[in-house]
């Protein structure tokens, strides 16, 4: 075997251990990551930058970056590790069974509410699967953290992730009726403006709510006291009767069958928007990515999910 075929077997094994440093901007979160030690990941990227006779990373107690020849290889080991995944994907699509460790993202309260329920039922159809799932509100850089599916509603502006459709999101405008006994109900839109109106604030635009009612769209302005960025904290303020607010159905469903909260202006509709699980766009789909997105539609209930009937 020729110098140079040995020096790339020899570096291979630290190929991806290099592209997740780099992908993820240091060691300790590639450690994490992989599953291995800083110390080890530390040593394996010092025997690589050895072998090759080039300073690939840029090292201060503060920041690590790739240097000019980091820059050139990474390009290079980025597609050989993608490769190799692609190589491990058509595979493991000719096994029986999905298998392997799947990394989920998912928004807090969606994640709660009804992903850990799913997860056990899934988990018992395909034993050889482990999920590591991570609940957060804000939006993550999905390669970057080295996850395998996220659950993401609306926009998808990454066009760099593949989306498949889990559900529509629909969204009702609730209260408590001891909030309407104390304050009223509102009958016309115009009538919000007197009323306590409490936001989720990563909503696009938390001064106003928006209706529809026969393709035509009337936008109402607000204020209210209160805006947090949990679907499910924001429920506890309606429900204790602080005042009117915007959620979305898999949230509310349940209450408003229990009567514990009042949907209001059922004639009109507020903007849908479309729960999706995104995934980096690969040539093979990965089984267990597939599996879990077909379980997870299968389990939703498609157009029509649980939560809305």
């Amino acid at each position: 075997m020729s110098k140079g075929k040995q020096l790339a077997m020899e570096n291979f094994g630290a190929i991806p251990v290099f592209v997740t440093v780099a992908d993820t901007g240091g060691f300790s979160p590639a450690a994490k990551l992989l599953g291995i030690s800083k110390s080890a990941v530390s040593k394996r990227i010092s025997q690589l930058e050895a072998q090759l006779g080039v300073k690939l990373l840029h090292r201060t107690t503060r920041k690590l970056s790739l240097t000019e020849a980091g820059e050139h290889f990474y390009q290079h080991a980025r597609i050989a590790h993608q490769a190799a995944k692609d190589a491990q994907d058509a595979v493991t699509q000719l096994q029986g069974e999905p298998q392997g460790r799947l990394r989920i993202n998912s928004p807090m309260s969606f994640g709660r509410l009804h992903l850990a329920p799913l997860i056990p039922v899934f988990l018992k159809r395909y034993p050889k699967i482990s999920i590591d799932m991570v609940m957060d509100d804000k939006v993550v850089d999905l390669v970057g953290e080295g996850f395998d599916i996220a659950i993401r509603a609306g926009d998808l502006p990454d066009t760099s992730l593949v989306a498949r459709k889990l559900a529509p999101l629909q969204s009702v405008l609730c209260a408590s009726p001891e909030y309407l006994k104390g304050f009223g109900t509102p009958t016309e839109l115009e009538q919000l403006a007197e009323h306590n109106c409490l936001v989720f604030t990563y909503s696009r635009d938390v001064k106003e709510w928006t209706f529809i009612k026969e393709n035509h769209l009337q936008t109402i302005e607000i204020k209210g006291n209160y805006q947090v960025n949990n679907s499910e904290a924001l429920r506890e303020a309606i429900i204790q009767g602080v005042g009117i607010g915007r959620l979305p159905t898999f949230v509310a469903g349940p209450d408003i069958k229990a009567g514990a909260l009042v949907p209001l202006f059922e004639e009109y509709q507020m903007p849908a928007k479309t729960i999706y699980a995104v995934f980096p766009e690969r040539q093979y789909m990965p089984a267990k990515v597939r599996a879990f997105i077909d379980f997870a539609i299968e389990y939703f209930g498609g157009d029509i999910p649980y939560w809305d009937n």
